[in-house]
């Protein structure tokens, strides 16, 4: 038999060890808390000063090793001009050149917040929508980070659909990888899935264009798509797609409607 005041004393040790738990978990979402504001005034800020008019609002979302920055009502004037006339080749362009200067400046401000540094960056529009989503890939774990949900509801059929896709637009990737970053947004990354063609235009220079195209296919299929019942397929609402030619590699970003 426990004595009583052994009981007691076991009792109190179990509560103080639940408090420096609890106390420890509430300090590291305050970092990532911290974080995630800082990232956002921040990139706010810079899309402001580069574009003349920044978006509406960015919400920031970190796991692991991954940073996503997501964009909503952001349209210039100049801009909802030309996307009236379908001149959507001329804005891509222009935010291509703007986003080239903009990311040394962005992954440099993430390494200041966080201590690390982006390996990769990855950036889409959905113009129609008004949105945005800048993807950050780091070598390392973002301290204090959570980690990312690889065992979301439904990930068989979604690889599966992503690997069709594929197979219709270029080549089934070499290595596949997917992730819930949380609950409205899936991250999807394929490593090895140019064709021989692709690579020569690349190397003579055609890589904007190509990857012009790319989008465009890939997201049109990705949009009429015709997903496989899943809590994730039925609320989809937007796609992002861009590729590191150097490394060929792709980065896939879902994101759904409120629940």
């Amino acid at each position: 038999m426990i004595r009583s005041g052994h009981n007691k004393a076991w009792i109190a040790k179990f509560c103080i060890l639940g408090d420096l738990y609890m106390n420890e978990s509430h300090e590291m979402n305050q970092q990532i808390n911290q974080y995630k504001q800082q990232i956002t005034s921040y990139t706010g800020k810079l899309l402001r000063d580069h574009f003349g008019k920044g978006p509406e609002s960015v919400f920031v979302s970190i796991g692991h090793t991954f940073i996503i920055i997501y964009l909503r009502n952001f349209l210039t004037p100049s801009e909802r001009v030309l996307l009236e006339q379908d001149h959507i080749l001329i804005i891509d362009q222009m935010r291509e050149k703007l986003m080239q200067m903009m990311i040394p400046e962005i992954s440099g401000f993430i390494e200041i917040v966080t201590g690390v540094r982006p390996r990769e960056f990855y950036y889409d529009w959905s113009l129609h929508n008004k949105t945005g989503m800048l993807v950050a890939i780091c070598s390392e774990p973002i301290p204090n980070s959570q980690p990312v949900n690889e065992r979301y509801t439904g990930k068989p059929e979604i690889e599966e659909e992503i690997l069709k896709i594929s197979r219709k637009t270029q080549k089934e990737p070499e290595e596949l990888y997917s992730c819930e970053i949380s609950p409205r947004m899936l991250l999807i990354i394929r490593t090895g899935i140019l064709v021989r063609i692709e690579k020569e235009l690349i190397r003579l220079g055609h890589g904007e264009l190509l990857k012009g195209v790319k989008r465009n296919m890939e997201k049109s299929f990705l949009h009429n798509n015709d997903w496989p019942e899943t809590p994730f397929s039925k609320r989809l609402s937007d796609t992002f797609v861009d590729w590191n030619f150097d490394l060929d590699k792709s980065v896939i970003l879902l994101t759904t409607e409120p629940r």
